[in-house]
Formats: structure tokens, C-alpha cells, sequence
């Protein structure tokens, strides 16, 4: 008897463990020798930060961070920045900044989802890329999620790993979330974990993107078109990560307009 108990109890760890992957999972490139070739170590910078580092807590008993920088008045308006594979580096810190400097009088958070650790190498952001679990993931978006309350109005954007989850944090987000931008991320696949989804969404994707295709954007629009979701796609002739500055694949026309697009984009909508 006892034997079929830790049998059954067995199957439902491993059942659970199958669970914790969405379709929007970009672990599946973290091996990939091409991926990992196709972003380059991204350009050191002469970064002087504005904000803070702020601690919340996190469903989960653990705690989480983020990069912070809030306007001089009081503000319901929040935009969560969600990093590329590499962590939370100066870059996306400077992409933070930006945007607040952009979008007048909203508090932007960028989420720290690798807990402290930053990739110098593909390699190592392959790595921490897998090891970050999707209950992790979800505990800190939900942890941010507390820390700013339940009356906030909340944009997210993000870029490659964190254009998925600004796609997921936006679904957690609920009634919330007002507005999602991502960047070449791998959204969702299937109606079930599109369905919460309240926010509009302006995806950005490139032409010459071997992982995150045209195709795949195409299926995205198609799948919001079916579950009544709306989804604005633009798709530029650039490769992926072209929006990264430190990224010699940069493309600074295709980057100008995407960037451009999100920001009005979210400034007609987190209000």
C-alpha cells in the first residue's frame, strides 16, 4: 500500500514538473549553438544609474527586486520592464530609464527575474535562462504585482526572454494591465493560457528571426483573432534582438520606429 502511495505520489511530482513550462517557454533555445551564437556579449556601457534597487516580497516566502524609478508625485501608473536572456544589466536598466524619461508621470519597475545574476557570456544566460522556473517567474511578477496594490494601472514590455513574459505578466496582471509590448518574445500558443488576457498587445518581431519566425507572430495573430484579443503586429526586415543597442546586430532605423511605436503605444493606454 505504502509502495502505490509513493508511486502515485511520484507521478503527480512529475505531472506538476510538466506543468511548469507554458508554450511562451524560450528555455528551448538555451542549447541551441545558433542561438546562443546569434547574441553577442553585449557592448559594456558608461552607465550612471538614476534609480534604485527596491525589495518586495514574493508568494513564493522568498523575495524579490527590481530597478526602480519613481516620479516626484504621487502616481497609479506603472510600467514593468522585463529583461533580455542576460539578466538585469545596465543595458536594460538604461532602457528603464529611457522609458521613464519618455512616459511622464508612470513608475517604472524593471524586474529583476533572475534574482542578482547577470550573463557575461551566451553561455552563462543559456543557463540561467533554464534554470529560472516558471513558478519562479510568476512568484515575482505576482510578488511586484502586491507591492504596488490591487488600484494600480500597470503597461509591461520586454525584449527576447522578457517579451514573453511582459506577454505573461500582462495575463497575470488581469484587469490591471492595460497595455503589452514585447519585443521578438515567444507568446503563447494555445486559447487556454491566452484567455485571461485583458490588455491590448502590440507585438514587435523580426523578418530574419530564425527562432521567434514570422510564423510564429502569424500563429499569435491568428490565435488572438480567434479568442477575440487585440493584438497589433508589426514585423520589421531586422534580425533578432535588432532593438538592442549593445547588440551588434543593432538596427538603428528598425529600432528607432519599434521603440517609437511602443511608446505611444503604451502612453495612449496607461493613463
Amino acid at each position: 500500500m505504502h509502495t502505490k502511495l509513493f508511486v502515485v505520489a511520484i507521478a503527480v511530482m512529475l505531472l506538476s514538473a510538466c506543468g511548469s513550462k507554458k508554450s511562451a517557454d524560450m528555455s528551448q533555445f538555451a542549447d541551441d549553438a545558433q542561438f546562443q551564437a546569434a547574441h553577442h556579449t553585449p557592448e559594456a556601457t558608461a552607465f550612471q544609474p538614476k534609480g534604485e534597487m527596491v525589495q518586495f516580497d514574493t508568494p513564493d516566502g522568498q523575495s524579490g527586486s527590481a530597478y526602480a524609478l519613481i516620479p516626484e508625485h504621487a502616481t497609479d501608473r506603472y510600467l514593468f520592464v522585463i529583461q533580455e536572456w542576460w539578466g538585469l544589466n545596465d543595458h536594460i536598466k538604461q532602457e528603464a530609464e529611457q522609458l521613464f524619461d519618455a512616459l511622464d508621470g508612470v513608475a517604472v519597475l524593471a524586474l529583476d527575474m533572475y534574482d542578482g545574476k547577470v550573463a557575461g557570456t551566451p553561455e552563462e544566460a543559456g543557463k540561467y535562462m533554464q534554470a529560472m522556473s516558471q513558478v519562479r517567474g510568476e512568484a515575482i511578477v505576482r510578488g511586484a504585482l502586491a507591492m504596488i496594490g490591487k488600484d494600480a494601472k500597470i503597461a509591461t514590455i520586454g525584449w527576447c526572454f522578457g517579451g514573453g513574459w511582459s506577454l505573461q505578466a500582462s495575463i497575470l496582471a488581469g484587469e490591471q494591465s492595460k497595455a503589452c509590448v514585447m519585443y521578438y518574445g515567444m507568446p503563447v500558443q494555445n486559447a487556454k493560457e491566452l484567455a485571461p488576457l485583458k490588455a491590448p498587445v502590440l507585438g514587435v518581431f523580426a523578418k530574419q528571426d530564425g527562432w521567434i519566425t514570422p510564423e510564429v507572430a502569424d500563429k499569435f495573430a491568428a490565435l488572438a483573432k480567434a479568442t477575440g484579443k487585440q493584438v497589433e503586429i508589426h514585423q520589421f526586415d531586422a534580425d533578432h534582438a535588432f532593438a538592442n543597442p549593445s547588440n551588434p546586430k543593432h538596427n538603428a532605423t528598425a529600432a528607432a520606429e519599434a521603440n517609437a511605436l511602443a511608446q505611444a503605444f503604451i502612453k495612449a493606454r496607461l493613463q
